[in-house]
């Protein structure tokens, strides 16, 4: 299931995401107000703050997913800056939405075939069998329609339809937020085996203790601007940052 050398060869040189003075707006309102950040190769980083800081945004417009955006956006070696979102989906480039977006009349099963796109180089390769090993209550349920699974069994389903894709980098929008405690540590298992097997991932999230168990790296977001970088152990050092901009 790992990757090929392809890709470290490829991101010797830069990040495997690098954004640089990114502003974003939705219709005359400005939300980003150049934001820069990166991610290296096989990373899982934290984009964190309070509701309405601009996390969600940040992924969005990294996505493509902003119709009016500024600033560089580079993946993979590339600037993807004005890429269309379907083709930085090709490039390699997983979103998993907040709000999920399983497809409710769907099986498990018929959700990930959606999913399915052919290995990548430098791109971990899942299948079925890979992702029901990482989600194993996924692999109880394989007929079950979409619409009837919790909301943290829909969340992950979201993640495994994404990484069906083999993206090399994840977009992982609040994974924690509105699933039961025990979805969160299964969660966390999850990132962490994903991370072994040289996935990189990028997540908006207001739980410093889940982004503790997965993350390397943080950056805070207050009003659409970076107000803090630096390691995981640094962030929860800070005192003033946490009560400041996380209101820990």
């Amino acid at each position: 299931m790992s990757g090929g050398p392809a890709g470290t060869l490829a991101n010797a040189a830069e990040p495997l995401l690098s954004v640089s003075r990114l502003d974003g707006w939705y219709g005359r309102a400005q939300i980003l107000r150049e934001v820069s950040l990166s991610v290296g190769a096989g990373e899982v980083v934290a984009l964190m703050g309070r509701n309405g800081a601009g996390k969600s945004t940040t992924l969005k417009a990294v996505a493509g997913l902003l119709e009016r955006r500024a600033g560089q956006v580079r993946f993979a070696g590339q600037d993807i800056s004005g890429w269309a979102p379907h083709r930085i989906a090709r490039a390699g480039l997983g979103w998993v939405p907040e709000d999920r977006r399983i497809f409710t009349d769907l099986t498990v099963l018929e959700n990930l075939e959606v999913g399915r796109q052919p290995p990548r180089p430098g791109a971990p390769t899942w299948t079925v069998a890979s992702l029901f090993a990482l989600f194993p209550n996924l692999a109880a349920m394989p007929q079950r329609p979409g619409g009837r699974m919790s909301g943290g069994e829909q969340q992950m389903l979201t993640v495994a339809r994404t990484l069906m894709g083999n993206p090399r980098l994840v977009l992982l929008d609040e994974p924690s937020e509105g699933v039961a405690p025990v979805i969160v540590e299964q969660m966390a298992r999850s990132i962490n085996a994903m991370k072994r097997e040289g996935l990189s991932v990028l997540l908006s999230e207001q739980n410093l203790h889940f982004a503790g168990l997965v993350c390397d790296r943080a950056y805070v977001l207050e009003k659409g601007q970076i107000r803090f970088s630096g390691s995981m152990a640094e962030l929860a050092a800070d005192e003033t940052v946490r009560r400041e901009h996380l209101g820990l």
